[in-house]
């Protein structure tokens, strides 16, 4: 394995010509309008043509229908066929959201959550009001509106068995489940004859254009291409070519019916391996082919968003282990990756995921991937992923078998619910609520009006602690119970039968996602401002309870004028020791507060037994997080963006990158059983792959779970924002996701050139 990994061209090598005619087709068809009757043939199919059926039959019997007369896509010279375009008008969720028509009011899954919200939990929805910023980002992110999604699923079922397999399958479990069991597996049956008739209509569409075609070469491709989808995805593929069409048409139609952003192929390489490594040893295909036939589908996976929609993030990862726990990483792990950073695409994106051993050949290909990839790489380590989702009561093979969904969203790959990543939690602004009384800094606004005393009325800091960890676990589980009436909403309205007849144990149960059908029901949010709230309490208890420099009617008053007049105390909280610094203090009351907020986490079972994650990125978040916040006790200033993740604040990390590592890593990182970020942005003199593979041992041997970070310079960033028709394609890391930096809000573009850029 490793021979053939070294054999294979390294990043930076020139893209085949072959691959960049296919992406100027694929980039010429994106400026076109382009629109989908999805959202309309949805809608006719559910309130006219199958209105009169039982609920289960007529959701599926209508999602069936727009399935099966969505348009169908034929292109030059290509060798995967069909295309699904989301991000375009038309092509909504109106289980989900509904699309503009009013009758969905009383069938969509979020107009019924936000009902019941109001009528249960009428105080969530004013508290977190203040999470963050409310012009810069969608509404969903702070309103408490759970979004599902960020999930994979066992496309390599269809792969193997084909869709008549998948029939078999349910026709085997229907036996022994209930009548309600017996409903959905009818709904499931549905929609996978009509995933078999959609790709039907592929063949038919290429016979039609085979008639009228007089090119030998042309009839060669076009029969070649009958072949392949006369064949897959109603039977089990035979060759990679047959594996990848039949990935691709089955993808396609089960992310037609559950588009949301972050949900992922996950193990791709994992599953198609088998078919390369079989055509290879027979000699039916090089490694040079299937190279070619990579770099299609993911100009079509990129495609589908229009060449935008960066944030909707479909993840694959590559590499890692096999379930008992030996390494997994093949020659198709390095091909994926040398694609995508040819490419120049944001979907997909790639994990490397590194085994145990962290071996030395990968370990060198994920340092050059850092540094040559265009700011793309994610590198994750499977000690201690696999051991933060057993410590959460995965089993060890389910866990080796983790995919990342969206930006890192952590679970067994086609194992659990899609409620993995619902929402944010401003823990710093439930700190600044507790030591002003409930009033926001900002507004003035009552928004925890049962909170009786403010700073001033606390007079030891554990008292003061144990209010904040009161609070926190107040509010935070006001968020838990919304999360169980999504689910149940889920599971009443947006069944996905398709979705989850790939999801273990679904078919067997007789019961979707969200309803208990999966093995594992887990569901997760994120708490955001960890190292913001840990450096605050610092300086909270060295200023007022023990040095004793500030009075708390003083500092509070000063926090209300966000440091006006009072510049030599701001410096003197900045001053003080923060978390990243390698003080013990500091990196002690970090550690704390992670288990506080991870111990609430812990100590709540949903609706359906399985348990709350927390899950730590930024996303997009750090400047919209951080300008909800008022003036903070570290010396922050109000509506500054937050730290990232759970890497120490910029002005925490003066003493070098290696000291931050190491207070990074000390904190209790096993308790994020969804997963964990850090972001290491080097600068260009630091980032070569000698220095940035001995950062990546040190890190992983410390305990990281996941690295990401940028290299570009800040002058050319700054170069960006003043001309950016001049940098259409540079890529920078967000947070959990990469993205063309001129397409960024400024308020995240000014955060990125604001973080601390660690030097050799």
């Amino acid at each position: 394995m490793i021979t053939e990994m070294q054999n294979r061209p390294t990043l930076g090598q020139p893209v085949p010509d072959e691959t960049l005619r296919l992406l100027a087709d694929s980039r010429d068809r994106a400026k076109a309008t382009i629109e989908s009757p999805k959202n309309s043939n949805w809608t006719e199919a559910f309130f006219e043509r199958y209105a009169g059926e039982p609920l289960r039959r007529r959701q599926a019997l209508s999602f069936a229908y727009a399935l099966e007369n969505e348009p169908i896509y034929l292109f030059p010279r290509e060798r995967l066929v069909g295309q699904v375009y989301y991000l375009v008008p038309g092509a909504g969720s109106p289980d989900l959201q509904g699309c503009g028509d009013s009758r969905w009011d009383s069938y969509a899954a979020i107009s019924s959550v936000l009902r019941r919200q109001k009528q249960e939990i009428p105080e969530l929805a004013r508290f977190t009001r203040s999470f963050a910023e409310q012009t810069t980002e969608p509404s969903w992110i702070w309103d408490g509106e759970p979004i599902p999604a960020h999930i994979g699923w066992h496309w390599d079922w269809i792969l193997a068995e084909g869709i008549q397999g998948m029939l078999e399958r349910v026709a085997f479990a229907e036996p022994g489940v209930d009548d309600e069991g017996r409903e959905f597996l009818e709904g499931m049956r549905i929609v996978l004859n009509a995933m078999g008739t959609w790709a039907d209509r592929h063949v038919e569409a290429l016979e039609v254009m085979l008639s009228g075609q007089a090119d030998d070469r042309e009839q060669k491709r076009l029969r070649a291409l009958i072949g392949i989808c006369g064949r897959v995805p109603r039977h089990g593929a035979r060759t990679f070519h047959e594996a990848v069409q039949s990935f691709h048409f089955s993808y396609s139609a089960t992310m037609f019916e559950n588009p949301g952003g972050g949900n992922g192929p996950g193990r791709l390489d994992y599953y198609l391996w088998p078919f390369l490594e079989a055509d290879l040893a027979q000699g039916r295909t090089t490694l040079h082919a299937a190279r070619l036939l990579i770099d299609e589908l993911f100009i079509r996976i990129h495609e589908r968003v229009k060449h935008e929609g960066d944030g909707h993030v479909n993840t694959i990862v590559v590499g890692g282990t096999h379930p008992n726990g030996s390494s997994a990483a093949n020659p198709l792990s390095r091909i994926m990756v040398e694609s995508i950073a040819g490419l120049g695409i944001s979907h997909p994106s790639v994990y490397i995921r590194m085994p145990d051993d962290m071996p030395t050949d990968l370990m060198h290909f994920a340092a050059r991937d850092i540094c040559e990839g265009g700011n793309r790489a994610q590198i994750i380590y499977d000690k201690t992923i696999v051991e933060a989702l057993t410590r959460a009561g995965i089993a060890e093979e389910h866990a080796r078998m983790y995919m990342c969904g969206g930006c890192m969203e952590i679970s067994p790959q086609a194992m659990n619910g899609d409620m993995l990543f619902c929402g944010f939690f401003n823990v710093a602004k439930v700190l600044e609520l507790v030591l002003s009384g409930g009033e926001c800094l900002l507004t003035g606004e009552r928004m925890l009006p049962h909170l009786d005393k403010d700073l001033t009325g606390f007079d030891h800091f554990e008292d003061l602690y144990t209010a904040f960890v009161a609070e926190l676990r107040r509010t935070l589980e006001l968020t838990f119970r919304q999360l169980d009436i999504g689910s149940e909403e889920f599971a009443k309205w947006r069944p996905h039968f398709l979705t989850s007849s790939q999801v273990e144990d679904c078919i067997l149960r007789g019961r979707g996602i969200n309803n208990g059908g999966a093995l594992y029901e887990d569901f997760g949010s994120t708490p955001l401002a960890i190292p913001n709230a840990a450096d605050s309490l610092s300086a909270i208890r060295e200023a007022v309870f023990e040095q004793r420099f500030i009075a708390a009617t003083d500092f509070l008053s000063t926090l209300k004028r966000d440091f006006h007049g009072r510049e030599p105390l701001r410096r003197r909280l900045v001053g003080l020791p923060k978390f990243g610094e390698g003080n013990e203090e500091a990196d002690g009351m970090a550690q704390r507060v992670t288990r506080s907020v991870c111990g609430i986490y812990e100590g709540w079972t949903n609706r359906l037994g399985g348990r709350m994650k927390p899950m730590i990125m930024s996303f997009m978040m750090a400047a919209p997080i951080g300008a909800a916040l008022g003036a903070s006790a570290d010396g922050r200033r109000a509506r500054a963006p937050i730290a990232q993740g759970v890497t120490p604040q910029s002005v925490g990390m003066r003493d070098g990158i290696t000291t931050a590592i190491r207070s990074a890593c000390s904190l209790p990182l096993e308790m994020f059983s969804g997963g964990t970020t850090h972001i290491w942005d080097l600068s260009p003199d630091l980032a070569t792959p000698e220095n940035v593979r001995a950062l990546l041992e040190a890190y992983f041997r410390l305990g990281g779970q996941m690295y990401h970070g940028d290299i570009t310079d800040i002058p050319t960033l700054r170069r960006a924002q003043a001309s950016p028709s001049e940098f259409p394609q540079l890529m920078v890391r967000v947070g959990g996701y990469s993205a063309r930096f001129v397409a960024l809000d400024r308020a995240i573009q000014d955060e990125i050139i604001s973080r601390r850029r660690h030097t050799a």
